[in-house]
């Protein structure tokens, strides 16, 4: 089992080289230089202990105004893609029924991460694919702002796959792998 620590600085290194190397996602360079980007590993992981793990993260959500977005990194579990899809969903409800609907998202990352109608060794599946499945949670108002601040926004979601495309499936996968040596 590796150490937090270690998960954590691949997970990391992930999003520098990847969702922010790449510019799959606008906004995530801007909470890695203000630190405010919360990393969390759930070793030995049910349904249930990550439904708890979740929502000890939205209460340090709530309580903590500095952590923008925090991740939950699932690095021994949820390797099957249905059974992870199973849990995002499970997520969801867990954020409607305690409250935290309008104000708190989940998203979703795994490192078998399919989009519905893709094949599997579809390049723009790596948008979403991670060295782990992980639940990332971000603040709604914050997301809220950032699209209404970015131009184009709608643009984004095609903009990656085009990227990943033309990047190609040796490239993006060599990328991902080079996550796990930080």
């Amino acid at each position: 089992m590796a150490d937090n620590a270690l998960l954590i600085a691949q997970t990391k290194k992930w999003i520098t080289d990847v969702v922010v190397g790449c510019n799959f996602c606008p906004f995530a360079a801007r909470e890695i230089k203000r630190g405010s980007i919360h990393y969390e590993v759930l070793h030995d992981a049910n349904v249930d202990t990550t439904m708890d793990a979740a929502l000890n993260l939205l209460q340090l959500l709530n309580e903590t105004s500095d952590i923008e977005t925090a991740l939950l990194i699932l690095p021994n579990d949820f390797e099957s893609f249905d059974d992870y899809l199973d849990l995002v969903e499970t997520t969801n409800a867990l954020l409607e029924e305690n409250g935290y609907e309008g104000i708190y998202q989940v998203a979703s990352f795994h490192p078998q991460y399919v989009f519905a109608g893709a094949a599997a060794d579809d390049a723009s599946n790596y948008t979403n694919r991670s060295p782990y499945p992980m639940l990332h949670f971000l603040r709604e108002e914050s997301v809220s702002k950032a699209i209404d601040s970015y131009p184009g926004i709608d643009d984004v979601p095609y903009k990656n796959i085009q990227f990943s495309k033309e990047k190609g499936l040796p490239f993006m996968q060599q990328l991902l792998a080079q996550c796990m040596n930080p």
